[in-house]
This record gives C-alpha cells, sequence and structure tokens, in this order.
C-alpha cells in the first residue's frame, strides 16, 4: 500500500509534469534563438558576399589602368588585405587563370562562394570572365555550435530550476489537501458529529468540504438510527420474549392447571406476533437493499383500494368511520405491495381517525409524472417535528396513538419501503385536525 501510494503521488506527478512543459517551453525558445541567430548569420555572409561582388565588378570593369594584368593584380591584392576569411579566383570562361587563390592559403573546410561571370572589354577584345568570391565561415559556425551547448545547457539547467521550484510550489498548492486529510483523520464512530473546516480553504476545495460533510451527516444520520433501530429492536422482541418466558414458568410450576391450553394459545400469539415483527424487518430490509417492485398493467388503482376497504370494514364500521375514494389512475405497479401498503395507510388512518368522520383516499396523477396516493383523516394533528420521522422503523411520536400492542411501529415504515421500491416517495402533512399520510410513485 505504502509503494502504491508512493507510485502515485500527485505531488511527483505535476512535478514531473512541470519539468517536462518548462524543458518544452524553454527548448522552444532555445531552438527559435538558434535558428534566428543562423539566419543572421547567413544573411550576413551573403551580405558581406554581395558587396565583395560589387567591388570585384568595379575593379574588372573600371579605367583603362585596371585592364593591365599587373595593375589589375594589384589592386585585388590590396582588395583581400585585412580579409583573411576571404578568397577570390578569377578566370576565362572555359580558359586559362587569371588571378589565383590567396598564395599559401588552403581552402577553409567550411565556405560559402558566390559564383558569377562578367565581360571585360580590352583594346583588342571581349573576354567572358568566371569569378568565384570564397567566404569562410568556421568563425560562424563555431559560434553557432558554441551557442546551442549553451543554449541546450541553459534549457536543462532552467527546467532543473524551475522543476525544484515547481515542487516547492506544489508542496505549497497540496498543503490545503493534507489539511483537509489531517481533518478526516479526526473522523471516527465516535466523533461522526465532526464536520471539515472549510475556512480559508480554496474555492475549488469548498465544493469538496462541503460533499464530505453533507455526507458525514448522512452517515451520522443512519448511524444515529441504527442505534435507535437496535434499542428498538430489542425493545419489541423483549415484551414478547418475557411474556413467552413468563407463561411457560407459570405452566411449569402447576403441571396439572387446566389452563394449559389458554397459555400456549397466548404463547402462539406471541409467537406470530414475534413473526410478524421479524418478517416485517426483513421485507424493509429487502426494500433499503434495492428490491424493485414486480409490475404489472394495473387499469384502475381506484379498484385495488376498494378491495382493500372491503377487506377493513369491519374495522372501519366498528371505529365508525366511512371511506371516500376520490381520483383514479393507471399503471404499471407490484398490487399485492401497494394492497398492503394502502392497508397500512387505512389501518394508521382508522386508529388516529375521530369517531363518526370520513376518511378520503385521494388518486391523481401528478405534473411530474408521478402517481399520488394519500389518505386523509380527521383527528389530532401531528407534531410538525414528528412528520420527517413518521416512517421510520419503530418510530412513534406520541405514545398515547400507539395502541398498545396492536402496534409495533413498523406500519408507515413498510409503506415507505414499498414506495422506494416503486422508485417513489413518501408525503406527510398535518394542520388543523387534517392528517394526509400517502406516497408518490412511478407508473412505470
Amino acid at each position: 500500500m505504502r509503494l502504491t501510494h508512493t507510485r502515485n503521488s500527485l505531488r511527483k506527478r505535476l512535478s514531473w509534469w512541470l519539468a517536462l512543459q518548462s524543458f518544452a517551453g524553454l527548448g522552444a525558445v532555445c531552438i527559435v534563438v538558434y535558428l534566428v541567430a543562423a539566419s543572421s548569420f547567413r544573411e550576413r555572409q551573403n551580405d558581406a558576399l554581395v558587396q565583395k561582388e560589387m567591388v570585384v565588378r568595379h575593379l574588372l570593369t573600371a579605367s583603362k589602368e585596371h585592364r593591365d594584368p599587373e595593375i589589375l593584380a594589384h589592386r585585388l591584392d590590396d582588395f583581400l588585405i585585412g580579409h583573411e576569411d576571404l578568397q577570390l579566383e578569377i578566370s576565362e570562361v572555359g580558359g586559362r587563370l587569371i588571378y589565383p587563390l590567396t598564395p599559401n592559403k588552403k581552402m577553409p573546410d567550411r565556405f560559402r562562394q558566390k559564383i558569377f561571370e562578367i565581360t571585360r572589354t580590352t583594346d583588342t577584345a571581349v573576354t567572358a570572365l568566371k569569378v568565384n568570391i570564397s567566404l569562410d565561415i568556421q568563425a560562424d559556425e563555431k559560434l553557432l555550435h558554441r551557442l546551442a551547448l549553451t543554449l541546450f545547457l541553459a534549457a536543462i539547467s532552467g527546467a532543473i530550476v524551475v522543476s525544484l521550484g515547481g515542487l516547492s510550489l506544489v508542496s505549497l498548492g497540496l498543503r490545503p489537501v493534507r489539511q483537509l486529510a489531517d481533518q478526516t483523520r479526526k473522523v471516527t464512530t465516535d466523533r461522526l458529529d465532526h464536520r471539515l473546516d472549510g475556512e480559508g480553504q480554496p474555492s475549488e476545495l469548498i465544493p469538496l468540504v462541503e460533499q464530505f460533510n453533507a455526507l458525514l451527516a448522512r452517515i451520522e444520520q443512519a448511524y444515529t438510527q441504527l442505534e435507535g433501530f437496535n434499542a428498538d429492536v430489542a425493545h419489541e422482541l423483549c415484551t414478547p420474549l418475557a411474556i413467552l418466558i413468563a407463561n411457560n414458568e407459570l405452566a411449569l410450576r402447576n403441571p396439572e392447571d387446566e389452563d394449559v391450553n389458554e397459555v400456549l394459545a397466548s404463547n402462539l400469539e406471541e409467537l406470530h406476533r414475534l413473526t410478524g415483527i421479524v418478517n416485517d424487518m426483513l421485507f424493509v430490509s429487502q426494500a433499503d437493499r434495492g428490491a424493485c417492485a414486480r409490475r404489472t398493467s394495473t387499469p384502475s388503482l381506484a379498484g385495488v383500494v376498494a378491495e382493500v376497504v372491503d377487506y377493513h370494514e369491519a374495522v372501519l364500521s366498528e371505529a365508525g368511520l366511512q371511506v371516500e375514494i376520490v381520483g383514479d389512475a393507471e399503471g404499471a405497479f407490484d398490487v399485492p405491495l401497494l394492497r398492503r401498503a394502502i392497508s397500512n395507510l387505512l389501518g394508521n388512518a382508522t386508529r388516529h381517525a375521530i369517531r363518526d368522520s370520513t376518511v378520503k383516499v385521494s388518486i391523481k396523477r401528478l405534473e411530474s409524472g408521478l402517481v399520488s396516493l394519500r389518505v386523509v383523516n380527521f383527528g389530532e394533528p401531528v407534531d410538525p417535528a414528528c412528520l420527517p420521522r413518521l416512517f421510520d422503523r419503530f418510530f412513534r411520536g406520541d405514545p398515547a396513538r400507539t395502541h398498545g400492542q396492536a402496534n409495533h411501529g413498523l406500519g408507515l415504515a413498510i409503506v415507505g419501503a414499498i414506495s422506494r421500491m416503486h422508485k417513489g416517495r413518501t408525503v406527510a402533512s398535518s394542520q388543523d385536525g387534517v392528517t394526509s399520510i400517502g406516497i408518490e410513485i412511478s407508473p412505470r
């Protein structure tokens, strides 16, 4: 793990990239400088050859005295004095050599030539001459080589200096990241309330800090819910288990008691209750793990609600309640799951609605494309602080509203699970004695 961390170091990668880019940039500048210098040398050499050509043309075509070979040779010698880098050769076109190369002087290894022809008129004839001017450029070549070496070393040293400076700058730039890393190390299961401090952080890291803090908030909430869930599970299972133990102990103390059947019946009832709690917990857990609804085409959601209402008819009649179904919708739903959700919502409304009132089941398609199914009842209002938690496992906002053993706190949690399995959400509101609880689900 340590090797991987070193190999994938952002600091080293940024430093290497900075060094390469610096070398490339300085190298490009050095190449441009070299090319400009070489071009300047060539232009200077060409200008020198052109000037020498003009002088030679003048000497060869000037006054009559220059037409004498000895005088001409003397003038050309004078012309070459002080120009050790210059060599001159004049010959007749296809004929004899008129002016030889400078004596005791070898032809240089690197030179630039200027060759041209000129017509020379004498008293006796017209002669075509070929002139070859050679300019020694070895000094310029050495200077260019020295310049190239200097520029190369400058590019290398510049890249090294820039990379070292870049390494320091990268380390300085990554300091906020290291500070955030140090802050994250303080986050433990015992300190989930700790949040990263974004004060003074670069603007580029602020979204990361905000998202990380939001993640910590969700983890803290989930951890708190998990702790509460474990406590609630222990509480819910403890009561029926204690009843079972007490009944069995009583039966064992009186083995000849004729009420053994009643004890067994009571135990069976508690076992059924335990089984119901466990099954409901498993169902909610499956929804949390991403289980999806098995959808089938449903032409009338109101018809499904009517079936559930018929099933609750006895309980509703006993509570003195009437049910009104308003609206309808079609779509692809998991009908068995919806029946269970509607049943739980009606059961909740039945327990909390005032007697001789009407429970309304509202069905409608929203502009967002979701289908809304709400159960509205009249009764004691729900504390606004409790509304966001109505669909939590084992949540009971008001002990007076729990109705004893008949409610173990998973009914609305199952409703929430069914809404998630239908790619939907739960909704709840309570105001002025009117409580509306339901789901908004996708019809496809």
